[in-house]
């Protein structure tokens, strides 16, 4: 069973990502750019065969293996919640402009008497408040990153697939929220921005 911990956290991770996010809570979503899209199911190919390459074979293989591992997994596994909850947390922060855009849109059309028409959400951008939004501006990935650092804890610093998938997101990631907060600076100005980092809390 304690093999079956790493795989399972990766899975739970994925329904939220992948079906419960995209097709439950998003009040709307942007289309997405075919190379995005490509890029993102190799990405996700590749990850998922050297997981599975690791666990049928190439990492450990036997109970034996395992043993003396169960204090560093349930640490993984604190660490992993602990990001996944907080990737949840400050995803729906960022839901919520959008669901306020809604309320107001429909308000709106009411008004004019056009309450039974639907469309498009309007985009609107504002910057969240509550959380690590009051010191980081992409606290999603932050928290993300902290979710597959729990994940590399659970297989062990051994464990070559899980340590390049943090590698991975790090290095996708980063540059994107450097822009983003540049992207913030120009669009709100730095007094409003103030000393809030781009996703590391203090530091960047």
């Amino acid at each position: 069973m304690t093999v079956l911990r790493f795989p399972s956290t990766q899975t739970i991770h994925y329904v939220y990502r992948a079906l419960i996010s995209p097709l439950f809570l998003n009040p709307s979503m942007s289309p997405i750019h075919p190379f995005i899209f490509i890029s993102a199911l190799s990405f996700q190919i590749i990850n998922a065969t050297c997981i599975g390459g690791y666990l049928a074979g190439y990492g450990p293989t036997a109970v034996e293996d395992w043993a003396g591992t169960a204090p560093r997994i349930a640490l993984g596994i604190i660490v992993f919640f602990a990001g996944f909850f907080g990737n949840i947390y400050h995803d729906d922060e960022l839901r919520e402009i959008r669901r306020a855009s809604a309320r107001a849109q429909k308000r709106k059309l009411e008004a004019q008497g056009e309450g039974s028409k639907e469309g498009k959400v309007d985009k609107v951008y504002r910057i969240p408040e509550n959380g690590l939004f009051r010191w980081i501006l992409y606290p999603h990935y932050f928290c993300e990153w902290i979710e597959w650092c729990g994940f590399w804890a659970i297989g062990g610093l051994a464990c070559t697939p899980a340590r390049n998938f943090v590698l991975n997101e790090v290095s996708t990631m980063l540059p994107r929220a450097l822009n983003g907060r540049r992207w913030y600076i120009e669009r709100f100005g730095a007094e409003t921005i103030g000393s809030r980092k781009a996703v590391i809390p203090g530091l960047i």
